[in-house]
């Protein structure tokens, strides 16, 4: 990335009132089983909302512009079912057994803030200096994002099956370094992030699990890695949000919004 460039480090997941559907939701993908057996169809929902893992809002299908299912080194496309009020079913019948990757990116979107609302976005996310004295010199907030979600899934006998290591290719990806299908409480998930390809540092993501007050946060370091020990039992969310200046006709900043789920299992 060109020092021309500014860029935004923040951590997503604070709501933000009535500032915008944007601010105000996180986006996930979830499996309806995260233990299927070999040969079976993987289904996961894809949902919007604010309180993580209840879901709020489905995503329309026309939304989406890539997905994917990974698994032993082989990827299949998701196909969407017909959206409910609260979230959209994505699925696809695994070929082999193995650790199955599931994806997604959006299809960028634009929205316009107020100078209300902008002033409350820069105090939540922690806007660095550089982006408020942009704000303050240029007075118009206008944004294009896309939403990225990424979660696993194990099926059949996973065997030596390690594609999950791999990134898929999204623009921000969250990548694990330790097995995200086997986590228990108080062991350490170990991460790293890619900007289109590329480990990034100072990157700051967060970690919350159902029901939680508030999110872990935390920093990656020079290698792009940070590490997480995991609490109860249950799902939880990953997420960061990566904002960069833009210079177009109809674009101030653009803004890329990633979202890891795991499962954290019962003690033994």
């Amino acid at each position: 990335m060109s020092s021309a460039r500014v860029r935004a480090v923040v951590v997503l997941g604070v709501a933000v009132g009535s500032a915008s559907p944007l601010i105000a939701h996180d986006t996930w993908l979830l499996p309806a089983r995260f233990d299927l057996p070999a040969g079976a169809k993987v289904e996961a929902d894809l949902t919007s909302g604010m309180h993580f893992p209840e879901p709020e809002s489905a995503v329309a299908p026309d939304r989406l512009a890539v997905t994917g299912l990974r698994i032993a080194g082989r990827t299949v496309p998701l196909t969407p079912s017909p959206p409910g009020s609260a979230a959209l079913r994505l699925s696809a019948t695994a070929a082999d057994s193995g650790i199955a990757s599931l994806w997604l990116a959006t299809r960028p979107r634009t929205l316009s803030l107020t100078p209300d609302q902008v002033e409350e976005y820069l105090q939540e996310i922690g806007a660095s200096k550089a982006v408020e004295a942009r704000w303050r010199r240029q007075q118009r907030w206008r944004e294009t994002y896309s939403k990225l979600a990424k979660t696993y899934a194990r099926v059949g006998d996973v065997g030596g099956d390690s594609s999950w290591q791999e990134p898929v290719g999204l623009e921000l990806e969250i990548v694990p370094l330790d097995d995200p299908t086997t986590l228990r409480p108080g062991q350490q998930l170990r991460l790293r992030v890619y900007r289109s390809g590329r480990p990034l540092a100072g990157f700051a993501l967060s970690a919350v699990s159902a029901g939680s007050a508030l999110p872990m946060m935390k920093t990656t370091g020079r290698d792009g890695s940070v590490a997480f020990t995991a609490g109860e039992a249950g799902p939880w969310l990953l997420r960061g949000t990566l904002i960069e200046e833009a210079n177009g006709p109809e674009e101030d900043w653009r803004s890329l919004f990633t979202t890891l789920t795991v499962l954290v299992r019962p003690r033994r």
